[in-house]
């Protein structure tokens, strides 16, 4: 089968890019520009774009699929010229759901902890050399590509975003998979910019509990009200099975979380990650792996990459990042950080760069989400605010919204970096919580 991808060098469609090479499909892309690591590792796999841009003369009639990333434009000349052929142009969620349309589809969703998840659950197979085909959003140990499709097995493990699908295809990407097993782990409004109410954000959900698969079965958080919600007022027939917070303790440092095998040590930390372990626990019960075998595996699951991921710096200084930048995710990652290290100064650095987070009207989510830690940064670049062509944002309104006078404030990522190279790393644990990188701050020295 020969694919073409239009914008191969995003996270996502690099790593279905190479999954399809190595399924010996026939594979060629274009993009305007490829970064880290997706440029070394499409190079590794001979399907690097020779140049950067867009040349239609790629586009050929002998193709049989095109999959059109997020980072396209609708007036793209490669996306205009497979049009103009009648190619079959598949989004990314789309040509996922091609490909394991025989299988069991497993989806992982929800507006927070879906990553970790997912990685939880695919951490758990591999230890038991369980082969499954998945589909995941961060780089897990022991796995050398995020994207792994086969012909021959069963089930397939997708962790399921609720963001639009394509440029031409605007329903989020989790309701194009019609899962058999689906999880949903909380609904905490995001992605401003394209569901500009509350309701609308939500009303993905409800879509989404509808899209599964008559006789199915839902994990679902039933802490969460929200979510609960959803669940309840759902018309269509699935197993219901509800999951909260397990019983837990911390001691010298170390979480211990309670079970009717005894304690069981974890490498990972906070009530929010002991949640995500339980929703993994019962989606792994239903894939038939055992209680015991479960967490004889989970024992060693260190985290999904950029969250909680402990930075390894030249002065050993305790300092970890997380990928959190959504109000949910913030407040949880803060709560966790500060159970975890009670006894310890804590620094808390936040950058705001996405849309939903520059916009003032969603800034009210970030209410108390910095509360706790006893150093609170937050960072912004006035450059970016104008780039987006949003309007200019006082470091007041910042302190306003998170209601947090104490709250230290930088828009300029030099002030930032010179304030971070007069704190000694070794004294007090840090949290650098971003999906971006605080202006190029080097996070190990």
């Amino acid at each position: 089968m020969r694919t073409h991808f239009i914008a191969i060098g995003g996270s996502a469609m690099h790593n279905l890019a190479i999954a399809l090479k190595d399924k010996g499909y026939q594979v060629t892309g274009s993009d305007d520009a490829i970064f880290e690591p997706s440029k070394s590792r499409l190079e590794k796999k001979g399907i690097l774009p020779e140049e950067m841009g867009w040349f239609p003369e790629k586009i050929t009639s002998d193709i049989d699929a095109v999959i059109l990333g997020m980072h396209a434009h609708q007036d793209n000349p490669e996306l205009a010229k497979a049009k103009e052929l009648g190619l079959k142009i598949y989004s990314y969620p789309e040509f996922l759901y091609e490909q394991s349309k025989t299988k069991t589809r497993v989806v992982i969703a929800g507006s927070h902890g879906k990553t970790t998840i997912t990685s939880m659950i695919l951490h758990v197979l591999n230890f038991h050399q369980k082969d499954v085909d998945y589909m995941v959003g961060a780089q897990l140990e022991g796995f050398d590509c995020m994207v792994k499709l086969t012909e021959d097995n069963d089930f397939m493990v997708l962790e399921g975003d609720e963001y639009l699908s394509s440029p031409i295809d605007l329903r989020s990407k989790f309701l194009l998979y019609q899962p058999n097993i689906a999880l949903m782990s909380g609904i905490a409004w995001d992605h401003i910019n394209v569901f500009k109410t509350f309701n609308d954000y939500i009303e993905q959900f409800r879509r989404f509990v509808a899209s599964i698969t008559p006789g199915g079965v839902l994990v679902y958080n039933e802490e969460d009200a929200e979510v609960v919600k959803v669940v309840e007022n759902a018309e269509n027939y699935f197993r219901k099975i509800p999951y909260k917070t397990p019983e837990y303790e911390i001691s010298n440092g170390k979480v211990f979380l309670k079970t009717e095998m005894g304690d069981i040590p974890l490498s990972v930390f906070g009530a929010h990650n002991l949640l995500n372990l339980e929703g993994a626990r019962h989606i792994c019960h239903t894939l038939g792996i055992m209680d015991e075998d479960f967490y004889d595996a989970i024992m060693s699951f260190k985290g999904a990459s950029k969250r909680l991921e402990k930075v390894e710096r030249e002065d050993k200084g305790i300092l970890y990042k997380d990928f959190a930048h959504a109000p949910s995710k913030v407040k949880a990652a803060v709560k966790a950080f500060c159970e975890q290290f009670k006894n310890e100064k804590k620094y808390g650095f936040l950058e705001l760069h996405t849309y939903s987070s520059l916009n003032p009207v969603f800034l009210e989510q970030y209410n108390h989400a910095m509360d706790g830690l006893d150093e609170a940064i937050v960072f912004y670049s006035e450059d970016a605010l104008k780039i987006k062509r949003m309007e200019p944002i006082s470091p007041d309104l910042i302190k306003e919204k998170f209601k947090n006078e104490k709250l230290k404030v930088f828009t300029n990522a030099e002030e930032l970096h010179a304030y971070w190279n007069l704190l000694d790393k070794t004294q007090g644990v840090y949290m650098m919580m971003s999906s971006g990188n605080f202006g190029g701050l080097d996070l190990t020295k």
